[in-house]
Parts: structure tokens; C-alpha cells; sequence
């Protein structure tokens, strides 16, 4: 398990600690677990709904993934525990953002538990050619979380200096090895 970081700007959530494990089973795979545990009872979670695209998740609790291809770009992947999802491909920083079609819909599942959240993200990015599956994917891993009061809160494995910024090429922190052998895509410790 991988720990985020709250970044010192944040509003909220305390008292919250997040972790991401992060498998990659198959090349073009990637399976995220997120636990929100501490005190979640503060947090403002979106209703369940049926899994669709949405734009603007990042003004709610959001759980987020950007992965950086071979050249200067990047693509950002929004989930949240409702289901709702968005998938964005970047030219360079914050420059030349589409929304590809070729992404297919993600499974997003949310499970309270005694002690917190889990949100469980598999992620088929095998459509997306600029991900080469032989090659180690560099990661930025993060989540927006909101409190009940409207603060939100901004975790990642890395914040660059000044605000938060999830884009920001110091925040790609993770290098995730393709797979050595296939293994069971449902392969996340309980």
C-alpha cells in the first residue's frame, strides 16, 4: 500500500489517512484499491449511480490516476465512489486536453467498511496505443476528498512546491513494471 500525502493548503479531512495499492495484471491493465480510513464520517460521498463519463468530478471527493506516455503527454482518469468516471489525454502540462473515446468505461465500486472506505478501480487501457505494454508506466496518484463543511482536501504520493497540482510532472512519481507473468486481474488483497 501506497500512502498519500495531504497537501499543507488542504481544507478538511484532518483526520483522514488515504492508501492506493496499485497491480498492473495484464500490460494494459491497471486495478487501483483506494482506503479512506480515520474519520470518513466527515466526508461528503456522491450518491451510487450507473457508471457514465463526467466532466468537473474533481469539485467532489474524487479519486484520481495520471499516467505519462513515451513523449510529453499524459493521460488523466477521475473516479468517483459513485461510479461517474472521466477520462482526459493532455498534449503537455496542462495543454491540449480531449477526452478519448477509445478509454473503456472503468468498473468503480465503493464498500464501506468498520474502519473506512474502499473504492475499488479496474481500468482497461488497452485501446490506447501510447501506453506501450512492454514498457513501466510512470504514475501520479491522488484524490480530492470534501468534508461535510464543503473543505476539500488534496492527497498524492508527491506535491510539487506551491499549491496543489496534480499535473505538475514532480507529482509522476510511480513507476509500475509491466506484468512478468498474467496474473488474476481480481488480484487485490481483500
Amino acid at each position: 500500500m501506497l500512502a498519500l500525502i495531504r497537501h499543507p493548503q488542504s481544507r478538511g479531512a484532518q483526520a483522514v489517512e488515504v492508501e492506493v495499492e496499485v497491480v498492473r495484471p495484464r500490460p494494459h491493465q491497471l486495478l487501483l484499491r483506494y482506503l479512506l480510513t480515520g474519520a470518513v464520517g466527515r466526508l461528503r460521498l456522491p450518491a451510487e449511480q450507473t457508471p457514465a463519463r463526467a466532466d468537473e468530478l474533481w469539485r467532489h471527493t474524487c479519486l484520481e490516476a495520471f499516467l505519462r506516455t513515451a513523449g510529453r503527454a499524459y493521460y488523466e482518469f477521475n473516479f468517483a465512489p459513485s461510479s461517474l468516471w472521466a477520462a482526459y489525454r493532455l498534449e503537455s502540462y496542462r495543454a491540449g486536453m480531449t477526452s478519448p473515446e477509445a478509454v473503456r468505461t472503468p468498473q468503480v465500486t465503493l464498500q464501506a467498511g468498520p474502519s473506512g472506505y474502499e473504492v475499488r478501480v479496474e481500468l482497461d487501457l488497452g485501446l490506447l496505443p501510447e501506453l506501450p505494454s512492454a514498457a513501466a508506466w510512470r504514475l501520479g496518484l491522488s484524490a480530492l476528498l470534501e468534508d461535510v463543511e464543503g473543505g476539500i482536501s488534496y492527497w498524492a504520493l508527491a506535491h510539487p512546491p506551491g499549491k496543489p497540482d496534480f499535473h505538475h510532472p514532480d507529482s509522476f512519481v510511480l513507476d509500475l513494471p509491466p506484468p512478468e507473468t498474467s496474473q488474476d486481474p481480481h488480484e487485490l488483497r481483500p
